[in-house]
């Protein structure tokens, strides 16, 4: 007899499907960018806008989102933001200029931006803390598997039937994910039906999420000391997050000269190495943390993962040749994407049952750098009339983003002054 999945992974793996949409969703204009720049007459610059006002919403909602579900359960708040991000990707498929654009993306990043921070509240409720590592990888394969089979669905569907098409085709698939959400998932193992004893009482028993604990206010979370160096950090590590899924596909196509197709299958296999990369991040995160401890184990693989990201997002701006560029933005995603999950870990180590209010803290940093990115990097490709310059920009960025890992101490739990 095959013995039943435990229900903790079967939340994991609607978990993964969400990571899955929200990825989906965010990549599309990007897949199709230079189809709708050509059609609304956009330059780098102006587009470079469309990406930030996302962005932006992103990160002003991030904390707000995270409180949000710290006081009404994960539940309710994934019902409400999957239906909201549903409704403004349809509509971006019926814009017509440039104003309208920036609007609908704007109201759309303020749906996706409560992802994350429920996310990790659910994490925290639902697993032991010796699987954080590899569930948090498994959440940011969602991101992965999103972002590879974004192009293998929306370039054909934009070659036969426009740009606009893909927009509605996600839109759907959202509503689905809703339903399935309202009708099967809950926001504690004790108020999931057919869940033995057994796993309830392992996971309550094992958990980070301390129901005894005081609720902390966000602010107080700014004024940690501690936590400013992963704030820091995650500023600038989602120049690079945003690179790869904001401006990675425009900069194939006009900066390195790859043709439509040849940039849909560099995408593909970029985001599967990192699928990779996410899984060898929680395997070894986990081993390192048993064998040296919370805080090396956090640090090394938080530091080697944007450092290496770094390194190879400068050799991709230094080579000559594309393909060479090509092989190292790959290789700069499995860097990202081994280390990127490690801060969420942090976040469910130092926040426990506030993990909600300081995800949300550390994504508004991230988003406000992803923000910044959006439009720099557009910007000063228009002013040197090339991707280099940017592209070197980016790289700096990311290394000063790994350096302050050292200030990074998981050990210290944040507590309510």
């Amino acid at each position: 007899m095959i013995p039943s999945i435990p229900y903790r992974f079967r939340v994991l793996t609607l978990l993964c499907s969400l990571t899955t949409l929200t990825y989906l969703d965010r990549i599309c204009i990007s897949i199709v960018g230079v189809r709708v720049k050509q059609d609304l007459g956009l330059s780098n610059e102006e587009f470079g806008w469309v990406l930030g006002a996302f962005a932006l919403a992103y990160a002003l909602f991030e904390i707000p989102s995270g409180v949000l579900g710290d006081r009404i359960g994960p539940r309710k708040v994934f019902i409400r933001i999957v239906l909201w991000w549903s409704l403004f990707t349809a509509l971006t498929g019926m814009v017509n200029g440039l104003v309208a654009l920036l609007i609908v993306r704007f109201l759309f990043g303020v749906g996706e931006s409560g992802t994350y921070p429920n996310t990790n509240i659910v994490i925290s409720r639902w697993f032991p803390t010796n699987e954080m590592g590899r569930t948090l990888s498994w959440v940011g394969i969602g991101s992965q598997i999103g972002s590879a089979i974004a192009p293998l669905i929306i370039v054909p569907l934009a070659v036969a039937y426009g740009w606009r098409i893909p927009f509605f085709v996600n839109a759907a698939i959202g509503i689905v994910w809703v339903l399935i959400c309202y009708s099967w998932f809950r926001n504690f193992p004790s108020e999931m039906k057919h869940i033995s004893p057994g796993e309830k009482q392992y996971i309550e028993s094992n958990r980070q999420y301390d129901q005894n604990q005081h609720r902390l206010p966000w602010k107080l979370v700014l004024r940690n000391r501690q936590l400013l160096a992963l704030l820091l950090m995650y500023f600038c590590c989602q120049w690079a997050q945003y690179f790869f899924v904001a401006w990675m596909p425009v900069y194939l196509q006009e900066g390195r000269h790859f043709s439509e197709n040849a940039m849909k299958d560099i995408t593909f296999i970029l985001f599967i190495i990192g699928i990779i990369g996410f899984l060898a991040g929680g395997f070894f995160g986990d081993i390192l943390v048993k064998k040296k401890g919370l805080r090396f184990g956090r640090r090394f693989i938080g530091m080697a993962g944007l450092g290496t990201c770094g390194l190879l997002i400068l050799g991709a701006a230094l080579v000559t040749g594309k393909y060479a560029a090509a092989i190292c933005l790959i290789g700069a995603n499995f860097g990202f994407a081994f280390g990127v999950m490690v801060s969420y870990a942090v976040c469910a180590d130092i926040g426990r049952n506030n993990c909600g209010t300081v995800t949300g803290a550390m994504n508004f940093f991230g988003q406000m750098g992803a923000f910044l990115l959006a439009i720099i990097f557009g910007k000063i490709a228009d002013a040197t009339h090339g991707f280099q310059v940017p592209m070197l920009v980016l790289a700096f960025v990311l290394i000063c983003g790994a350096l302050l890992w050292l200030g990074i101490d998981p050990k210290k739990q944040i507590r309510e002054a």
